[in-house]
């Protein structure tokens, strides 16, 4: 890619910045880089679906395990993995979080997440990827070991030996 089409490329970029489902324009030197993820978060009060192969409940915690196959949705955002741990909000059949691990997946319209493990804080709003961290928007893409997504500011911050992969497309 030549400089002229990176800087056409990147141009619009620095307008809408601020916007949903935008890029930053280049890797930053610092350990985090922010970026966009997803169009709008489901409000918390919109049901939860959850598929598995298996489930198993503990009462006196207040928790379920899902394993096998897990898929979750919540509006247009649908996270998978291999074992999801929900924790219910006390005296409440509320969930507060997921706790994913084994293979997980994250989708939010356009935008879409690789990562060993998502731990998703359903009232805040807040994902937390760990672990061989892909984030792609369409054919851009961003690698990472930490990203903390924002669902309600539709942002996120990636950290820890950060790259970036931004097509100019023709």
């Amino acid at each position: 890619m030549t400089r002229a089409k990176m800087f056409k490329f990147l141009a619009p970029l620095a307008l809408t910045m601020v916007a949903a489902l935008t890029l930053p324009l280049a890797p930053t030197s610092a350990l985090a880089q922010e970026l966009a993820f997803g169009s709008t978060r489901p409000s918390p009060d919109t049901p939860v679906s959850v598929s598995a192969d298996a489930l198993s409940v503990n009462q006196e915690d207040g928790t379920a395990t899902f394993t096998g196959n897990v898929v979750i949705e919540q509006g247009d955002m649908i996270l998978s993995a291999a074992t999801v741990l929900v924790v219910y909000k006390e005296d409440s059949q509320k969930i507060a979080s997921l706790q994913a691990s084994g293979g997980v997946t994250m989708a939010s319209g356009k935008d879409a997440a690789e990562a060993q493990n998502a731990d998703y804080d359903i009232d805040a709003g807040i994902v937390v990827l760990t672990g061989n961290v892909l984030l792609t928007q369409g054919e851009n893409a961003i690698t990472g070991e930490k990203v903390t997504i924002d669902i309600d500011a539709g942002t996120a911050t990636a950290g820890g030996r950060v790259r970036t992969t931004l097509q100019t497309g023709n």
